[in-house]
């Protein structure tokens, strides 16, 4: 099956793009919107696409293709970050862009939704290659992003360095220093604390808070997290802070289940020392799809899209899923965990933490002056639940799911915003 990706003419497989559409499709029906408004949200304002020239150490000359697309305004600048991967599309950072505009509009921060990417792939690149290629990539890019215009962050295969460099890049183009362009920077040169543990401390934030209202106690409450990065390796150990018992975590090679417990801390360091869980034995190993049917309380997909699918979707015995990657949940996995009652807290929601302490870095950058991390912790927790507790509301009152219910919120907030700008022609 197949869909046209909207604002191109180009067909791809439907991927997490034709999810999310879905999505918004089941939510927009229920705000009964205008199909005038319909047709703005779902094409994209802005898609550009250039060649990134540049010299290979050897003095050898390639040409990469970058990306930026820019898919809401209404609310504000865009907001979204930058990969470096082979396998960058239109269509993928299309998808992405759009999925921006709805993770901002959920928790009620003044950013549109965007996203850009460079095919390439940087494990076949030098440091200086990589500095050469950014720095192009930003070149590209000055005139139509800033902080009242765009703001990229890291994504896939991009870091705190090469925002560091963007953020170069633009200051001496403009002439001036300019922080605010970008977010995930190094403390050094205007980043913000907390920003690196923010997405997986914003997934335990949620699920503890649910856990609370379904009777859950974290003190032996059973966690499975799938994927130990950055957003999994964090949030396992905001679990075993909590009282939660970790029995399994995993990454590309493999699952590592102890019905008795995993040292959420002693893994992660075991992960940086070696560079993976590869050898870990902390628990019994197994792939990563049978450990998702591991009996748990609570289940944390934060590695891949897709992973909940009708094939498996029947055989997930977790009371709570809290999704910590995009799109690891397919349609009609949804429609079976709500048949069995498993509630799933979604992705535009329970992954929001990281946009929304790059949104504090952006308002640090502009006011010149930086927090303590325990008043950015304070503030993101004051942010996620407030918004959490308004689509739970509208759970709850109109029978639907958190998943529904937060593309409702975030749609109703786009639209009220752009229906107050009006339409400009």
């Amino acid at each position: 099956m197949s869909t046209a990706v909207p604002g191109t003419t180009a067909v791809r497989e439907v991927s997490v793009f034709g999810d999310a559409i879905a999505y918004f499709n089941e939510a927009a029906a229920l705000l009964n919107l205008d199909p005038g408004i319909k047709a703005i949200l779902t094409h994209p304002s802005r898609q550009i696409i250039f060649s990134i020239p540049f010299q290979r150490d050897n003095g050898g000359i390639e040409v990469y293709t970058g990306y930026r697309v820019q898919y809401n305004f209404a609310r504000g600048p865009a907001k979204g970050g930058i990969r470096f991967h082979p396998g960058v599309t239109l269509d993928e950072v299309t998808a992405l862009a759009f999925w921006m505009t709805w993770k901002c509009a959920v928790v009620d921060l003044p950013f549109g939704g965007g996203k850009g990417g460079v095919t390439c792939d940087p494990s076949t690149l030098s440091m200086s290659e990589i500095e050469r290629i950014t720095r192009r990539y930003a070149a590209e890019l000055v005139e139509v992003i800033g902080p009242d215009k765009d703001v990229p962050a890291p994504d896939v295969n991009t870091t705190p360095q090469h925002m560091a460099w963007i953020m170069d890049t633009f200051s001496m183009h403009v002439r001036q220093n300019t922080p605010g362009v970008v977010t995930g920077k190094p403390l050094e040169i205007g980043g913000s604390r907390g920003r690196v543990e923010a997405t997986g401390r914003g997934v335990s934030i949620v699920a503890l808070d649910e856990m609370a209202r379904l009777g859950i106690d974290p003190k032996g409450a059973r966690v499975i997290v799938q994927g130990f990065g950055n957003v999994g390796g964090v949030a396992a150990k905001m679990f075993q802070d909590a009282g939660c018992t970790v029995i399994g975590i995993s990454d590309v090679t493999g699952a590592y289940v102890n019905t008795n417990g995993i040292d959420a801390a002693g893994a992660m360091a075991y992960a940086q020392e070696h560079h993976s869980l590869d050898g870990y034995r902390g628990g019994d190993k197994m792939s990563n799809q049978s450990m998702l049917e591991v009996e748990c309380d609570v289940l944390v997909p934060a590695a891949l899209e897709k992973v909940l699918n009708i094939d498996n979707a029947s055989r997930i015995k977790a009371k709570l899923i809290v999704e910590g990657a995009n799109g690891p949940t397919t349609p009609e996995a949804d429609h079976i965990f709500a048949k069995n009652g498993i509630i799933v807290i979604p992705d535009i929601m329970a992954n929001a933490g990281g946009v929304t302490v790059s949104y504090f870095e952006w308002v640090q950058d502009r006011q010149g002056y930086f927090w303590k991390e325990a008043e950015v912790n304070a503030r993101l927790e004051e942010v996620l639940l407030d918004n959490f507790a308004v689509l739970r509301e509208i759970a709850q009152s109109r029978g639907i799911s958190y998943r529904t219910a937060a593309y409702m919120v975030a749609i109703d907030r786009v639209v009220k915003s752009l229906k107050l700008r009006g339409v400009y022609a």
